[in-house]
């Protein structure tokens, strides 16, 4: 029957892209979980002032949402317990939209993370992708007391087996790294390079006269034109890097730590710095003081709060500060480690596998 082959179509599009959200997802729950801050960040000022509580759980939050939309993604294809199935993905589509359409009109947060690092949408490209998905299940919704679901054991089974599977990913990518890092800081990178334009940037120039529109791809010497507007051609030659910098109180240093052998220990804030792995990175540091590879310390907090810890720790080594959102992209843990070779991301490491000074050495 036709009907039903278009709903079949339908369930296998809807479930497929819930499948494929999730998953880059469940590779980064970190990721999710800062995003999931700053949605809550912003509606505790404009919404409710108990959002803030959220922030608290959002780790929590980001993994229970990420292993359904895996599950209910199965769920769907396969035809497991549909009625359900389609209310829960309809409660969820309703609130993506509401995200996903805050996000574009009042320009709150700019990259709803919808798939993670893996691909990126602008604020408006993310609520219309919503829309096609809320009339879709929409569609799925009203004709829910057609669909049949699928009461065969093997397709249980496989719900079962998803959801385990989704959540042990998950957990392993928290207490780790993510398996595959779309960042524009994963290994491999050199971010001196990636800080640059990929080609020369292009501009259209908008201008008026007498009343009329003019576009130009240079900007006219005739000055009875009047300027209202450029525009850049050429997007994706934008560098992949533009807001990485360190700094101290006697400047900035970002060329300095870019350059050389280094070993780099990132932390967001040290107020929330994971103590239980320190005395690993106190091995570390007093293994390469005699070494050609320079340590570096990198936090996100103030210059005493970093001085104090060094000395707490007793690490005599050159410090900096960076924005908070920079070492959150750079690194899911806290602390964590990077190795860098002339500016060059040779490995990152989460503090629960904080390499030996000797292996870092062979690393070079």
């Amino acid at each position: 029957m036709l009907r039903n082959t278009i709903l079949f179509i339908i369930r296998f599009l809807v479930g497929g892209l819930f499948i494929f959200s999730g998953l880059i997802k469940v590779n980064d729950p970190v990721g999710t979980a800062i995003k999931l801050e700053e949605y809550f960040d912003v509606f505790s000022y404009d919404i409710a002032p108990f959002f803030e509580y959220f922030k608290a759980f959002a780790l929590e939050i980001g993994v229970v949402m990420v292993v359904a939309e895996v599950v209910l993604g199965i769920m769907l294809i396969l035809g497991v317990r549909l009625k359900f199935t389609v209310w829960a993905l309809s409660l969820m589509i309703l609130f993506f939209t509401f995200l996903t359409f805050y996000s574009a009109y009042f320009n709150k947060v700019t990259d709803c993370g919808c798939f993670g690092d893996a691909i990126k949408l602008t604020p408006w490209e993310s609520f219309y992708k919503d829309i096609v998905l809320l009339i879709l299940i929409a569609v799925l919704f009203i004709f829910r007391n057609k669909l049949e679901s699928n009461e065969q054991g093997w397709a249980a089974w496989t719900v079962r087996v998803s959801l385990v599977l989704s959540v042990v990913l998950a957990i392993t990518a928290i207490r780790n790294l993510p398996f595959i890092d779309f960042r524009a800081y994963k290994e491999g990178v050199n971010i001196p390079q990636a800080m640059q334009p990929s080609a020369p940037l292009e501009y259209s120039y908008i201008m008026t006269k007498d009343g009329q529109e003019f576009v130009f791809d240079q900007y006219p010497s005739d000055e009875s034109y009047e300027f209202v507007d450029m525009k850049l051609k050429n997007e994706d030659a934008l560098p992949k890097i533009s807001d990485f910098a360190v700094w101290n109180e006697e400047g900035d240093f970002t060329a300095e730590i870019l350059s050389g052998n280094k070993a780099v220990i990132l932390v967001t804030y040290l107020s929330k710095i994971n103590t239980s792995y320190l005395e690993a990175f106190d091995e570390m540091v007093a293994g390469l003081q005699s070494s050609n590879i320079e340590v570096v310390f990198v936090a996100a907090s103030s210059e005493e709060e970093i001085q104090t810890f060094l000395a707490g720790r007793n690490w005599k080594i050159t410090s900096y500060q960076a924005d908070a959102t920079v070492v959150k992209t750079i690194m899911r843990s806290n602390p964590g480690l990077m190795l860098l070779k002339e500016g060059s991301v040779l490995k990152k490491y989460h503090f629960r596998n904080t390499p030996s000074a000797e292996t870092i050495k062979s690393l070079y």
